[in-house]
């Protein structure tokens, strides 16, 4: 395998500096933003495997002779060091493992996000996909005080009590990312009473999740909405006070 990685870019881009992806004689995994400068990286990757090459260096500008509008310009590095292992990304905790809970977890698998699906039913937890990390708890409610700063909480469990419970756990802590609850704005209201009587400040909930978005209650078109809203708060951290709580 040769891994193709890039080391610079200028102007406009199709990836940022340290995408990667690896090549094979007959295979691909990861990506460097597609068209004309994937097909040319990939050719030259080939190149070497036939010829027995260990490095190289590409340097593309992204524009008519390519075939590519972007403007900007990148460096390449072709070389045979093994692929950069990808950081964990922010963690998500999913409480509840019924159908949105599972559809989300798919839905969240191939982000730069760490998801775990968690709940109190192992019959459900058993239905999760394939390589979806689980966790079976009788107390939901550790999971969210032994999670790190600026983690995401997504609740949707089968019980509105445990809901509000999980709700104000989260908030309490007042580092969450982003703390998302199913549910109506009648649901909203009752937690926001409910939280408040705990000393809790509701505000920073989102409740219903995916409420940017045109409601829809297939659980596949929710979990899809969701995890845009969980990757537009995680990826403008700046814009969350609880970010930068001490």
């Amino acid at each position: 395998m040769i891994r193709v990685r890039i080391t610079r870019a200028r102007g406009s881009t199709p990836r940022e500096e340290g995408a990667e992806m690896m090549v094979g004689p007959d295979a691909l995994t990861g990506t460097i933003g597609g068209g004309q400068l994937e097909y040319l990286a990939i050719d030259r990757a080939r190149q070497m495997l036939a010829k027995g090459e260990a490095s190289a260096v590409m340097d593309v500008p992204l524009g008519p002779e390519i075939g590519q509008c972007c403007g900007g310009r990148v460096e390449l590095r072709l070389d045979r060091e093994p692929a950069t292992p990808r950081p964990p990304g922010p963690p998500v905790l999913i409480f509840g493992a019924g159908h949105v809970g599972r559809a989300l977890s798919r839905a969240l698998m191939p982000l730069p996000l760490s998801p775990r699906l968690i709940d109190q039913r192992a019959a459900e937890l058993a239905l999760a996909a394939p390589g979806v990390i689980t966790k079976l708890t009788p107390l939901p409610e550790a999971e969210i005080r032994a999670a790190p700063p600026g983690a995401a909480y997504v609740i949707l469990t089968h019980d509105h009590a445990l809901d509000f419970l999980l709700g104000v756990e989260a908030l309490a802590r007042q580092d969450a990312a982003y703390i998302g609850m199913i549910g109506s704005r009648t649901k909203r209201a009752t937690f926001a009473r409910f939280a408040r009587s705990q000393g809790v400040d509701p505000s920073p909930l989102t409740c219903p999740i995916g409420a940017g978005f045109p409601r829809d209650k297939r659980p596949e078109v929710i979990a899809a909405f969701t995890a845009a809203e969980i990757m537009t708060r995680l990826l403008a951290p700046a814009t969350q006070p609880a970010l930068t709580t001490p």
